[in-house]
């Protein structure tokens, strides 16, 4: 028999048992550290970050815009069209096979006579409408046709005038705009319909519809609104909170004017969608201060500009249709009138500092939550409620925002007079191109001798040409236009003038006073033409290898 060491079996035991103790340990220490990271870990918040995070959060998609140039953020119909195209109204498209259908009911249509005898085209014809559409759908690729119109007699014969609804495809939210134009038509082989002649942009005055138009009326004491049309599809009136039980029943977050105010436009909407989220996650209607301030970056005169109306940039119809919100003014008004008028007053719940989180007052039964921001600087920034822990709940409903559609009527305007068939160059310049420090090459690669040579390489000669630029003088450009046929925004100053549209319902708006076309509007017209050109030339990306945020910024 061989001898056995009584000593194996012990020591192979404790290896096994001090292995697994090991393993264990590492698992145990493993889930700790993981449980300490889910605790303890809070997103970045992106307005706290450097210029490349800032930058990366605001001008990720294709229709971003010029964040890092002061300028304007990016809003709901451009991040978030996954989200409103859910909840957007069904409308038709036209489109090739939906055309083939109106020409398969129409195909036992013929005329009653010969060719040769048809001495005036027949407007009503169906088959003029599915011509005319058949020519859109070729001439206008980058828009969608939504529905038309019959077509009506235009001023001489053979003319039809016939309008349409549309929307880019550029413009991610489902808003409609209207165009009218006039076309010259023949009948070719087979007395077939064809379009001899396209009119320009609202060339096609016939099939204008009638708009509401109101007569002149004061309001004040001497102030006289001027006679109006107005888009029948905005409507940006402020809701009323109805009866007082109405007001009673209802549940508010209400945040006090705070450091946001008279700051840059994104910081004022990350603090506002800030306080819409934290309204959405209490289940809450938003008290909302429709009066802005302008910070002086976008002002001529370089100071803040305060009387500013929200509903100048953007959509607060679409607001009001995905979010609880009360005007501030109605809301105030309601509350008074009820103190006044009962023995108990509504029950508020104060709260004075930001570091009291939307989780604790989840449950509150208070009518009002009133957020005070009387703090010194940076504590009295709405924003800051949505920091640490709160970042996890609440969710900033940018979805929510649109641009005002009053400025993108100009925007399709604009577009719609270079037939939506341009290109586009932003050129960047201001206070950068004189900042050597910074940008020591922007001057003079903006120049116009070089800009001229690169684009050149880039663009088709004699193209209609937009260029999106913050350079003050008009004829900075004037080389170019040997070259393109150069389109600047202040080719359009009629479209904010005192006898546009624009001008007629902001003046309204204001009380019957005029609106200044700001430096943020004239930006965000700028912007969304230049995205609704075919060929995009960046001036960062494009025409100088200087950082778009200054040196060793790339």
């Amino acid at each position: 028999m061989k001898d056995s060491n009584p000593s194996t079996e012990p020591i192979g035991q404790n290896l096994i048992k001090l292995i697994s103790n090991l393993c264990f340990s590492v698992f145990v220490f493993s889930v700790l550290i993981f449980t300490v990271i889910a605790i303890t870990y809070q997103p970045p918040d992106p307005w706290l970050e450097s210029a490349p995070a800032l930058t990366k959060l605001f001008t990720e998609t294709e229709n971003a815009t010029f964040q890092n140039d002061n300028s304007i953020i990016k809003t709901g119909e451009d991040i978030s069209y996954a989200l409103t195209r859910a909840e957007s109204p069904t409308s038709s498209v036209i489109t090739e096979a939906v055309i083939d259908k109106s020409e398969e009911k129409i195909a036992n249509l013929t005329l009653q006579s010969g060719c040769e005898e048809l001495g005036v085209v027949n407007c009503s014809d169906p088959r003029v409408l599915v011509t005319i559409e058949k020519f859109n759908l070729k001439a206008f690729k980058s828009i969608v046709f939504l529905e038309y119109q019959t077509p009506v007699n235009g001023s001489k014969s053979g003319e039809c005038d016939v309008a349409w609804r549309f929307r880019n495809k550029k413009e991610k939210s489902w808003r409609k705009y209207r165009d009218f134009r006039r076309f010259k038509l023949g009948v070719g082989e087979n007395c077939a319909y064809k379009v001899v002649h396209a009119g320009g942009w609202h060339s096609g005055i016939n099939a204008r519809r009638p708009r509401n138009r109101f007569n002149a009326t004061r309001v004040g004491k001497n102030t006289k609104v001027a006679p109006r049309f107005r888009d029948d599809e905005i409507n940006d009136t402020i809701p009323s909170l109805g009866s007082e039980m109405n007001f009673r029943k209802g549940k508010y977050l209400y945040y006090s004017r705070g450091g946001d105010y008279c700051k840059g436009m994104n910081h004022y909407l990350w603090s506002f969608l800030c306080g819409l989220g934290e309204a959405m996650y209490l289940n809450r209607t938003f008290v909302m201060d429709l009066n802005m301030c302008l910070a002086a970056t976008y002002s001529p005169s370089n100071k803040d500009e305060e009387g500013k109306d929200f509903r100048y940039y953007f959509d607060f119809e679409h607001l009001k249709e995905v979010a609880s919100i009360v005007e501030e003014g109605e809301f105030l008004g309601d509350w008074k009138k009820w103190d006044r008028s009962h023995k108990k007053r509504v029950p508020v719940r104060k709260v004075v500092s930001y570091k009291a989180t939307p989780m604790q007052l989840k449950k509150d039964k208070n009518t009002v939550i009133w957020r005070q921001f009387d703090a010194p600087e940076p504590d009295n920034y709405w924003y800051r409620v949505c920091e640490g822990q709160a970042a996890k709940y609440v969710q900033r409903p940018w979805h929510a925002l649109w641009k005002s559609k009053r400025l993108m009527n100009i925007v399709s305007e604009i577009s719609g007079r270079m037939d939506w068939d341009f290109d586009a160059v932003h050129v960047v310049r201001g206070g950068k191109a004189q900042n050597k420090e910074l940008w020591p090459h922007l001057d003079s690669d903006t120049s116009p001798d070089v800009l001229l040579g690169k684009l050149k390489g880039m663009i088709q000669p004699w193209r209609p040409l937009y260029i999106a630029t913050n350079e003050p003088f008009y004829n900075y450009f004037d080389k170019l236009r040997s070259h393109y046929k150069v389109h600047l925004l202040d080719d359009y100053k009629e479209l904010w003038g005192n006898t546009s549209e624009w001008y007629n319902e902001t003046i309204l708006l204001n009380n019957g006073r005029p609106v200044e076309f700001d430096g943020y509007m004239r930006v965000a017209v700028d912007t969304e033409v230049f995205y609704r050109g075919k060929t995009r030339v960046e001036t960062f990306y494009n025409l100088t290898k200087d950082c778009k945020d200054g040196i060793n910024t790339c």
